[in-house]
């Protein structure tokens, strides 16, 4: 069977090291990105079709990856997003009764080139040491120099705009027509399950382009504007900050999760950071700073929202603060009903310690409405 083959491969990073591997499959090819890697040891299906890593070289920490095979329904978007995957052990059975197909399948369907029996743990530990960088998986391992300036062509993530490549390029509705609550989102990268949870609270969402203007969503007459998650740099979004800067002077209440909590502070005037390694993972401690009860979270960013400005802004207060490297994991306007998170709440790794979220967002559409 074609899965026995085993073909060599690599991953190139681009201050030159390189760590080897064999091609998943035995399909060939080589797949540029920044590489990163995600310590979720579940999920792997809904972080590949995550529109938050489109670029991305993913690395999972988790020793196998297959086991439990695919399922069609759990998908964040319509198609894999990452750049290519890179795996200790790749199970080529699984055994999950209710599995659609295995993920060999499903990665060969995608076109996607993923690399096995790699040392992950040294690979992990380099890219925390040394940061999150650029790299390439290849099976083309006898050309080391050709794909060196193959590598020296891929631009920075930094400075990057994404969103483009994954929004919607025309609005679209979810849920129910006839639902209690309106609400206009932008898309600048939305996974699925985030529509869902709205949807399940009694919204009809209207879900618009990364670019779209304020006056669009507007003319919808929604009773609160909401701001997706989303892959690169959030400063080259200069449509959606503008846009979020008329959403939050239109004095409806606003939520916004992940790239959407940048792009709220961005709106601000508070800046943001390309992190040294990011936050990538199902596991991740955050407090929050209004009850003082923790919350266990899933994340996915690479860039980080500045604290001191935070601190330091008359209208802002820092609502959540991540627990490991205390980074701003939420922030909320005072006079207004305005909010965000840096992390996931639709994913439920606690598994429903950020489910509040979206229940203070609806208090706060009803309160308004009423």
């Amino acid at each position: 069977m074609k899965y026995h083959t085993k073909k060599k491969a690599l991953i190139l990073l681009a201050d030159g090291t390189i760590f080897y591997g064999k091609a998943v499959g035995g399909r060939e090819g080589t797949a540029v990105g920044e590489v990163c890697f995600n310590t979720g040891m579940t999920g792997y299906q809904e972080i590949f079709t995550d529109p938050s890593y489109y670029g991305q070289l993913m690395v999972t920490t988790n020793a196998h990856i297959g086991n439990y095979g695919t399922h069609e329904d759990e998908v964040e978007s319509d198609s894999v997003k990452i750049a290519g995957l890179i795996c200790k052990n790749f199970s080529y059975e699984y055994s999950r009764p209710s599995a659609n197909q295995s993920l060999l399948d499903f990665l060969d369907k995608n076109n996607l080139l993923a690399i096995s029996d790699v040392d992950t743990r040294a690979l992990v530990s380099y890219i925390r040491d040394n940061g999150a960088m650029n790299a390439l998986i290849s099976t083309r391992v006898d050309e080391i120099d050709a794909l060196k300036e193959e590598l020296k062509q891929v631009p920075s993530m930094e400075g990057l705009e994404l969103s483009s490549k994954v929004s919607t390029k025309e609005p679209y509705y979810y849920g129910e027509e006839d639902a209690d609550y309106r609400i206009s989102a932008l898309d600048i990268g939305i996974k699925k399950n985030i529509l869902r949870n709205l949807a399940k609270r009694g919204a009809y969402i209207k879900v618009f382009p990364y670019n779209t203007s304020f006056e669009e969503m507007k003319s919808w007459n929604p009773d609160g504007y909401f701001i997706s998650n989303g892959p690169g740099d959030p400063e080259p979004l200069t449509d959606a900050i503008s846009a979020t800067k008329e959403m939050i002077n239109a004095g409806k209440p606003l939520f916004g999760i992940c790239l959407g909590h940048q792009v709220l502070a961005l709106a601000n005037g508070v800046s943001t950071y390309k992190m040294h390694n990011g936050h990538r993972g199902i596991n991740h401690p955050i407090l929050n700073l209004m009850t003082g009860k923790g919350e266990i979270t899933s994340q996915n960013h690479g860039f980080a929202v500045n604290r001191e400005e935070t601190e330091a802004h008359p209208e802002l207060e820092i609502t959540h603060t991540h627990l490991n490297d205390h980074t701003v994991a939420g922030i909320r306007m005072k006079n207004r009903d305005v909010f965000s998170v840096q992390y996931h709440p639709e994913a439920s790794p606690g598994p429903h310690d950020a489910d509040y979220l979206f229940d203070q967002f609806f208090d706060a559409i009803k309160t308004a409405k009423n």
